[in-house]
């Protein structure tokens, strides 16, 4: 092994460090990097270029777009400061610079900009960390590395030490730097099980503490690349193709688990992963290890059998620490479930979290943000306290608070960690179940929404245009495949006319390709038995495990009954949003939309300003999805 060693201030460091340059359609999200400062082109003041939120953005945001609508730039570009924070319960949109910002109703991160004024003493990375392989970095001539904390203030004068290793193996890594942690106390008594003030589990007797001087990678949520990249040359197997999922194990490594407890922890893992038939047809597998901090040891593209993943997971070791499992839910919702790391899009998201007693932070929020991700969390917890521990429990019944349903399919009560192998068939049995996987639909991937878009000769060729332009900007809000929501739209004078339907397209090209191809018709105006047609066109047609949205747009009243239709379509479980403008009668707009109808039924004057009310449709439709009873 080479080791070269460069020592030298951190203020020379920081002269030399480059500001990472971005196009205008990064968005905050896909950049892993908590603060940054980084370079934005000229034109970003562009429409094409989305932004939500105003102040504080949410990460699914153009970093420029917002940069540009807060006034920290001009359309000019520029260098800015952006700083991630807290997920919001709502985004509130708004018109500033030159920029229309989007409502949206809540989001897993936020971020915030100012000007990129420098901090003496801190040092931003010069390269970004992308949470997917082809970044927009790479637009920019940038290249990424691993994310690097800022220096803290006041400690320019001291040395900072490079070391470039050239060859290294996985026992080798662990030893390469001198950082060591203090280990947490550790009970003396077997009489008292716990150090109660942490609400942690003392070690077993006779085990010894596993807090060593450890690798910094570890700690920074890195494994060495030897143990993610093992993998058998030996064909595998294909995988059992009705258990088609992207699972996550997150395992409990906390110094008070012990020994013995992490062996039992990683046999059962093992069986699992034996029981499940690993293969690229079938299950996927991953695992992440938490204590103060959450590691990914191999993600789900790493080990493709059975066989591989076993011999992986008798190589791991206990990192020691907290039971920090907030944090590691959060770890897991923004960075293990990606293309990058092997998730397949069209299977379903799965994390699985041991616990031995309880966390030693909250659960809840991160488990929620998760679950809106998309994320089917299963949570496995063994010895719980016991009445007298209660007190020490940070968050009170977090396993119920954390998982989407409280009826016990998806938490696990272990009474003892030697009767956790009979668990094995019981999760595994779970975890395969999709069609009772709900906590993987979210408002944005879980309906069959059929559009119903009024042809009539008073629209007109230019409005029909600028209609189809509507259906479109909400189209793109959601997630669209053949197991995510679909798209269908039906057009109708006194005649109707399926323009395609929920089996047609299933990628969000396809579908907006097929909107942009819808002709202009002309005609009388029959909204009733449009409705009607549209229920046994489209709807008959809808999976029965979707949510069904029907979003009637329509520029005058019905040429027939509406009242008998709409009421139909209510009693169908059609959720149906009725779109009127200029001329449109509002109290017929009311009778056709899903009761209550100040949350169903808009209303526009004119047909340019019909793009002013997707946010508060999509922030509508999120809302009744988020507010249906858990249980």
């Amino acid at each position: 092994m080479e080791i070269v060693v460069l020592t030298m201030k951190a203020s020379v460091i920081e002269m030399f460090l480059a500001v990472p340059q971005i196009n205008c359609d990064v968005k905050a999200g896909k950049i892993i990097n908590p603060e940054f400062v980084v370079k934005c082109p000229a034109g970003c003041q562009d429409p094409r270029y989305h932004v939500y939120g105003t102040d504080i953005y949410a990460s699914y945001s153009s970093v420029c777009g917002a940069a540009v609508h807060s006034g920290v730039l001009d359309n000019s570009g520029g260098k800015i400061l952006v700083r991630k924070v807290a997920g919001q319960s709502g985004y509130k949109g708004s018109y500033s610079n030159g920029v229309q910002s989007l409502s949206l109703p809540r989001w897993r991160e936020s971020f915030i900009v100012s000007e990129a004024k420098p901090q003496k003493g801190v040092t931003y990375p010069s390269a970004l960390t992308y949470s997917s392989s082809k970044s927009p970095a790479a637009k920019a001539g940038e290249t990424t590395k691993a994310y690097q904390k800022p220096s803290v203030p006041g400690t320019t004068a001291q040395p900072v030490t490079l070391i470039r290793v050239l060859r290294t193996t996985t026992a080798e890594a662990t030893h390469t730097t001198t950082l060591s942690k203090p280990s947490p106390s550790a009970g003396s008594s077997t009489s008292s099980p716990r150090p109660q003030p942490m609400g942690q589990r003392s070690q077993e007797l006779g085990e010894t503490d596993l807090w060593k001087p450890g690798s910094v990678l570890l700690n920074a949520g890195f494994v060495p690349k030897e143990e993610l990249s093992t993998q058998s040359s030996e064909p595998v197997s294909q995988g059992d193709p009705s258990c088609k999922i992207d699972l996550s194990f997150l395992i409990d490594g906390s110094a008070s688990i012990g020994k013995r407890r992490f062996r039992i922890q990683k046999q059962f893992l093992a069986d699992v992963a034996q029981a499940l038939h690993i293969g690229p047809a079938g299950p996927l597998m991953g695992v992440v290890q938490y204590g103060d901090n959450p590691a990914t040891h191999f993600n789900l593209k790493t080990h493709v059998s059975s066989r591989d993943l076993k011999t992986a997971i008798e190589k791991i070791t206990q990192r020691g620490g907290l039971s920090n499992v907030g944090r590691a839910i959060s770890f897991v919702t923004k960075n293990f479930f990606s293309k990058v790391n092997g998730n397949r899009g069209g299977a379903p998201n799965v994390a699985v979290v041991i616990v031995d007693g309880w966390p030693t932070d909250k659960v809840e929020e991160a488990s929620r943000l998760a679950r809106e991700s998309g994320i089917n969390i299963f949570f496995i917890t063994i010895e719980g306290a016991v009445e007298n521990e209660k007190q020490y429990v940070i968050e009170p019944n977090f396993a119920n608070k954390a998982v989407c349903r409280t009826n016990g399919f998806y938490s696990l009560n272990v009474q003892s960690w030697f009767s956790l192998h009979k668990t094995v068939q019981p999760l595994v049995k779970r975890v395969c179940d999709t069609e009772r996987l709900a906590c993987s639909k979210t408002c944005f991937n879980s309906a069959d929404i059929g559009f119903v878009i009024d042809g009539s000769s008073s629209v007109g060729t230019s409005n029909f245009r600028t209609v189809l332009q509507f259906v479109a900007n909400l189209s793109k809000e959601f997630e669209i495949s053949d197991t995510d929501t679909r798209i269908g739209a039906v057009q109708y004078t006194y005649e109707q006319r399926l323009e395609f339907g929920f089996d047609d397209y299933n990628t969000k090209p396809d579908i907006l390709n097929a909107i942009k191809r819808v002709g202009y018709w002309s005609g009388g105006t029959s909204t009733g038995a449009a409705i009607n047609y549209a229920l046994e066109q489209l709807f008959k047609k809808s999976k029965p495990n979707k949510r069904k949205l029907m979003i009637l747009i329509t520029d005058g009243r019905s040429y027939d009954d509406v009242r008998i239709p709409a009421m139909v379509a209510h009693h169908k479980g059609v959720i149906t949003y009725a779109i009127g403008v200029a001329w449109a009668a509002q109290d017929e707009l009311e009778v056709i939309a899903t009761h209550p109808a100040k949350d169903h039924s808009f209303f526009v004057d004119e047909f340019d300003n019909l793009y002013k009310s997707v946010p508060k449709i999509i922030q509508n439709i999120c809302t009744e999805f988020n507010s249906q009873p858990r249980n």
